[in-house]
């Protein structure tokens, strides 16, 4: 299961009064998340929420005195509401249902939300005495980054390589200025924190630009347009975030699995890499106070909150259980080297393995801790996570190679892993099983009928089962990544989704097969997943089909300790071991 811990603290206003000492965090409560309240003077901590299914969306204003958090369904669809931060009763702050489309706040407390549904994405301006104006409306799915610190502006984010990859909107005149990523893909990161005195300056708009073979930072504003920081690149994916001076970028790069913080200061022109434990950054932002607060995780480590005065690394925690031994490896294939994460048994090999294919597509199987891996590994089993073609971390040329076809390019990759480690006399070729999550369990069920000889297991977490009905079913984020991934819809590409379908190879299905889905999953729709698991029966070939009462993602424990050891167990046995208990 992945932890998250997100802490949102008061940004400093020009004016207005502030309690820098204020902050919420999203936080564990009962074994699922809730928003939390946190006296950062006092240490002390109250909590502020109390859902069935967890609450993993807040934000505090400027004065730290107003907490929004989003009040939404298992599926995703809700409202935000507002409460105080002392205490006291929750109040609806006055926007239409939808999906949450991003939050923020203007330095005098003013706010902007974007709503979406079926059509498209709206977004609101909620002034400090309550007041909602509509702002704009997308007739495609978009995210709000960001509103200036004078509340002049906001920004908007599409798909990166749109052409309308982000759109300025000025609160003032309703003017648009559109940027595209046609040419260079674009992301926008959010504007420059307002300075004392200064509340008027121009609004200066952080970028991520990508250029062939580097990603470069860009500043926009709306006098001078768009200026590139061509003295500084970096050859992976970045996420960069204002420093509250304004005048530095923190800067989280995502390389080879792991990751790594950079400070850029826009005055010297310089860039510093920070002294952080080796492992995977989740989150990192700058605070007032001057601390640094960044989410760290290992291999033998959960994910955990690290506060950093003076750039000095925390002190490290005892570590958490691992069985095995880890190691990684570059696996040559005609495409390029895949990079692979290694888990082994402390007993000699060949040993039976689980392959687990993490989602996204545009994520990364990361240096990180995952219980699924120690449970394995105590079993016996060795487990390979490979970072095949999609997989961020590596370069855009990696990241968007599909050559292949949706699907199938990145099961060519898993294919060479797998048979570099039989080679090797790591893996038993007899017991081998794929297990993904979202686009990894899709990808487990497409390596079922288009690899069935390779496969003696097969276990999907929520995944696409019938790529065209799934595309019609989902929300509209998920239909533009869809439409990014093949170059239209299924009625556009008809072929290319069926040719990547799992459901187009039900009839080839060997291996037994575990899907576990979300009765009210909005990004895999359980009604695709329902007719893939009756094409496997109509074939002969019936699947164990359990349900989870939860969403894509699932933020109660109860959920992932039902997954893991549904998926151990299945696998486990499937492969030739003995029953293990819960």
């Amino acid at each position: 299961m992945e932890v998250s811990v997100r802490v949102f603290f008061p940004e400093p206003p020009a004016f207005a009064e502030l309690d820098p000492s204020r902050a919420v965090y999203i936080g564990d409560a009962e074994s699922r998340c809730e928003v939390f309240a946190w006296d950062v003077a006092r240490g002390t901590r109250r909590r502020l929420t109390d859902r069935e299914q967890g609450t993993v969306a807040c934000a505090i204003n400027p004065a730290g005195t107003q907490v929004w958090w989003f009040d939404d369904d298992v599926d995703g669809v809700g409202e935000w509401r507002v409460l105080p931060f002392g205490g006291g009763p929750a109040r609806p702050a006055g926007l239409p249902r939808g999906r949450c489309a991003g939050l923020a706040m203007a330095l005098d407390g003013t706010a902007a939300a974007g709503v979406s549904g079926e059509r498209g994405t709206a977004v609101y301006q909620v002034t400090p005495d309550g007041s909602v104006h509509l702002i704009t409306r997308t007739a495609d799915h978009a995210q709000l980054v960001d509103i200036s610190g004078s509340a002049q502006m906001v920004a908007l984010a599409a798909e990166p390589d749109a052409p309308d990859a982000v759109t300025v909107v000025s609160l003032r005149t309703g003017k648009r200025t559109v940027l595209s990523g046609a040419a260079n893909p674009l992301w926008a990161a959010g504007f420059a924190p307002g300075e004392a005195g200064s509340v008027h300056a121009p609004e200066r708009l952080l970028l991520t630009v990508h250029r062939p073979g580097e990603y470069r930072l860009a500043l926009w504003t709306a006098e001078e347009g768009m200026t590139v920081l061509d003295w500084c690149g970096f050859d992976t994916e970045i996420s960069p975030s204002w420093y509250p001076d304004g005048n530095r970028i923190l800067i989280r790069q995502d390389r080879h699995a792991r990751s790594a913080l950079h400070e850029l200061d826009l005055r010297a022109r310089s860039v510093e890499r920070l002294d952080t434990p080796a492992g995977a950054i989740l989150a990192a932002a700058a605070q007032p106070d001057g601390d640094l607060h960044y989410v760290w995780t290992d291999s033998r480590h959960p994910p955990r909150l690290c506060t950093v005065s003076g750039r000095r690394p925390p002190e490290p925690e005892p570590d958490a259980p691992h069985p095995g031994r880890r190691d990684e490896l570059w696996v040559p294939t005609p495409a390029g080297p895949v990079h692979t994460l290694l888990t082994l048994p402390d007993a000699a090999g060949p040993h039976p393995a689980v392959f687990l294919l993490h989602g996204g597509p545009y994520d990364a199987a990361r240096d990180a801790y995952d219980p699924l891996v120690s449970v394995f590994a105590a079993i016996g089993c060795a487990v390979v996570r490979p970072n095949y073609r999609g997989s961020t971390g590596y370069g855009a040329a990696w990241r968007d190679r599909f050559e292949e076809g949706v699907g199938l390019t990145q099961l060519n990759d898993v294919a060479a892993v797998r048979a570099h480690l039989i080679e090797s006399g790591l893996i038993d070729p007899g017991r081998t099983a794929v297990c993904g999550q979202s686009w990894g369990g899709y990808l487990a069920l497409l390596a079922a009928g288009v690899q069935p000889d390779s496969w003696q297991a097969v276990a999907a977490v929520n995944p696409i089962a019938d790529y065209p009905a799934a595309f019609y079913e989902a929300t509209a984020a998920v239909r533009a990544l869809d439409v990014r991934l093949f170059g239209g819809n299924p009625r556009q590409k008809p072929d290319e989704y069926a040719r990547s379908s799992p459901a187009t190879y039900a009839a080839e299905v060997r291996a037994p097969v575990l899907i576990l889905a979300g009765t009210d999953d909005p990004k895999c729709p359980p009604g695709q997943i329902r007719r893939y698991a009756a094409a496997l029966r109509n074939h002969g070939h019936p699947p164990q089909l359990e349900w989870t009462a939860s969403g894509h993602e699932g933020y109660r424990i109860g959920v992932h300790v039902q997954v893991i050891s549904a998926v151990v167990r299945f696998l486990g046995l499937a492969m030739g071991g003995k029953p293990v208990p819960a």
